[in-house]
């Protein structure tokens, strides 16, 4: 099963590195990760996404508890609201420009940047939208693809 930890710790250098190691050591996969400030400057929000039952879900939430700037861990429900900012670079001649912007429009993605030989988009969205916009623009050929990692909230 697929779980979401929203780990709060002290915005202090090396705090990420002590978080992932622990994952590491434990031999457990990070499928996703994301870190930013809060609205508290002295704060940080660490989103991890990753792969495991009930048992090794309470063991890294434990784990977490015992590291020292850690200051609470959030196991997030499933209905959570989950963004990720994608920015894609794809090829194309004067042709599939049109083609490429009715997808940009039908997705919601935003054009970043345009060249004679390419032209960038910015999405942000649900992991699987982003999947999808990828889908849809790799047989214009795909030069090049940028994912920040799943960030999260629950509701209410």
């Amino acid at each position: 099963m697929k779980y979401t930890l929203s780990i709060l710790v002290e915005n202090q250098p090396g705090v990420l590195s002590k978080v992932v190691g622990l994952f590491s050591r434990r031999g457990y996969n990070i499928d996703s990760v994301a870190v930013g400030a809060t609205e508290d400057p002295t704060m940080s929000c660490i989103t991890i996404v990753g792969q495991g039952d009930d048992y090794i879900l309470e063991q890294v939430e434990k784990q977490l508890n015992k590291v020292i700037p850690v200051i609470k861990v959030r196991s997030l429900s499933p209905d959570a609201v989950e963004a990720e900012l994608l920015l894609v670079k794809v090829g194309c001649e004067a042709q599939s420009l049109a083609e490429i912007n009715q997808i940009a429009a039908l997705m919601k993605a935003e054009v970043a940047d345009v060249s004679k030989s390419a032209v960038t988009l910015r999405f942000a969205g649900e992991h699987e939208k982003c999947d999808t916009l990828c889908d849809l623009l790799r047989p214009y050929g795909i030069k090049e693809l940028a994912r920040t990692g799943i960030i999260a909230l629950d509701r209410g």
